[in-house]
């Protein structure tokens, strides 16, 4: 466990340059970093969460200027990029020719996926690595995302080099993922609600439709999950279940927001999941409104409670 000091972070990139994995925060949740450009490296990656090689990565870089040597630019990507970088959001560009970068990041894919992160120590360490960093969630694969250290100590134990400790994640939802490949589209709802994009572009993004090719991270149909089942939209807890609450909410275990602010419901979501899970057989979960982050908190939803 390393600190969020010019210490650990000097540790981080020695590690990081050797081809070793470091967990690292960001703001949306902790990322399992690798160097984007080292085969073996990212082949750790897929081997530490078990996650299957079609999965394609996130490769973070430190500014727009890096991305641009990754992706096949667009006036929409910069017009994204500089209204929402550093920032949980990311952008699925054509890939560029001679990018240098594992074609196991993009599971041989076409395209890449690019992201600037807005949490500082993030930003210190791809700054210090002068280099891309391919970093899905630091979570065992179809397992509920880590927003703490210690969910990524308690799923990856000794799997991973070390893991740079900068407390909770803020937005705790993964970014939001745009594909720019065609018409800008929605291929992941995350922490960044579409609405907002939707407003800056000045027209409705094209939905990815459940079943179609997995095009960008976080499409599978089951991901996210606890151990335990789950049951959503519900208005009481059953016999045997353990109730996740929304809003003013009787009889809940845990309480996501109770003044129904979505914003702390999502920073809330993946580490109540983890909680409940350590003693609950069925987590029932109260509905969330369907809009703005509560878009993307039901997806998560959905997935964790779908059929493994």
């Amino acid at each position: 466990m390393l600190p969020a000091n010019e210490a650990g972070i000097s540790a981080a990139v020695t590690a990081l340059a050797v081809g070793d994995l470091v967990a690292i925060p960001t703001e949306t949740v902790y990322g399992l970093a690798g160097d984007a450009r080292n085969g073996a490296a990212v082949a750790r990656i897929f081997e530490a969460k078990g996650r299957p090689s079609f999965n394609p990565l996130i490769v973070h870089v430190p500014d727009i200027e890096t991305a641009q040597a990754y992706g096949v630019w667009s006036d929409t990507a910069q017009k994204l990029a500089e209204a929402f970088w550093p920032g949980p959001l990311t952008l699925v560009l054509p890939l560029r020719a001679g990018s240098n970068l594992s074609s196991l990041v993009t599971a041989g894919l076409d395209s890449i996926a690019l992201r600037v992160p807005a949490h500082p120590t993030a930003l210190a360490i791809l700054r210090a690595f002068s280099g891309p960093l391919a970093a899905p969630s630091a979570n065992p694969s179809g397992q509920i995302s880590p927003t703490l250290p210690a969910h990524v100590a308690g799923g990856l134990g000794n799997r991973i080099a070390a893991i740079v400790d900068g407390g909770a994640c803020g937005v705790g939802l993964e970014s939001t993922i745009i594909g720019l490949t065609g018409a800008p589209a929605l291929l992941r709802p995350g922490g960044l609600p579409a609405e907002m994009i939707e407003d800056l572009l000045g027209a409705p993004l094209l939905q990815h439709v459940a079943g179609d090719a997995i095009t960008a991270p976080g499409q599978l149909g089951s991901h996210y999950a606890p151990r335990a089942s789950m049951r959503l939209n519900a208005e009481t807890a059953r016999p045997g279940e353990t109730l996740l609450g929304f809003g003013p909410t009787d009889g809940a275990a845990l309480n996501l927001s109770p003044t129904g602010d979505l914003t702390e419901a999502a920073a809330n979501l993946f580490g109540h999941l983890h909680q409940l899970d350590r003693t609950a057989r069925i987590i029932a979960v109260a509905s969330i409104p369907d809009h703005g982050l509560g878009c993307a908190i039901n997806d998560r939803l959905r997935r964790a409670a779908a059929p493994r």
